[in-house]
């Protein structure tokens, strides 16, 4: 048993380190030296001679297909502006808009959404209110697409954020537009009776 040990240990301490001047046995040749195309190579298969080719007319990627026009582009069949979102404001899609307007918004409009925020402070950057009446009164379909493709000023957000956070940002601008409007009704004194009166 010990000299089979021995045998065995002077085996593997022999093959390590071994130069060998024939190439090495692959069992699975095929694994390294595939008939293939390298990016940029010239093919005699193509009649255009080119090994890479262009996606045929139409291919759409997958996880690309947007049949939805309204929730993808803000607009209708027809192209007008979507006067409504068509993601509905439920509790999930509010807490997901506070939190993009808290990245994506917040550092020009403000966290009340005056246009206040650290650029107009520091660098006076006139940034639009979210309370004006051009906002108040604009489609959700129009906030989408300045959102998407920017106005004046303001960048593009197309590729940072996507179509269903721009929907969630467009119900939280929604939802702090009506709590300003809740804040600036005055309320009705309740009416009180004089001292003494018959009840």
């Amino acid at each position: 048993m010990v000299l089979a040990a021995a045998a065995l240990a002077l085996l593997t301490a022999s093959c390590r380190g071994c130069a060998s001047s024939r190439p090495p046995v692959h069992l699975n040749r095929s694994m390294f030296q595939q008939p293939k195309y390298r990016p940029q190579a010239e093919s005699r298969f193509f009649y255009d001679g080119a090994t890479m080719q262009k996606p045929v007319p139409g291919t759409v990627a997958r996880g690309e297909l947007r049949e939805d026009r309204a929730l993808y582009e803000g607009k209708d069949a027809s192209g007008a502006e979507v006067k409504v979102s068509p993601v509905p404001a439920t509790p999930q899609l509010l807490a997901r808009g506070a939190e993009r307007y808290r990245i994506y918004c917040q550092p020009c409009h403000d966290p009340r959404g005056d246009g206040k925020g650290i650029l107009f402070q520091r660098g006076n950057v006139p940034t639009t209110s979210l309370h004006a009446d051009k906002v108040r009164n604009a489609t959700d379909g129009h906030l989408f697409d300045v959102v998407t493709n920017g106005l004046g000023l303001m960048p593009a957000y197309r590729w940072p954020i996507p179509p269903e956070d721009r929907w969630a940002i467009i119900a939280r601008v929604r939802e702090m537009e009506k709590e300003r409007l809740a804040q600036a009704q005055p309320t009705e004194p309740q009416p009180t009776t004089a001292p003494g009166a018959a009840r």
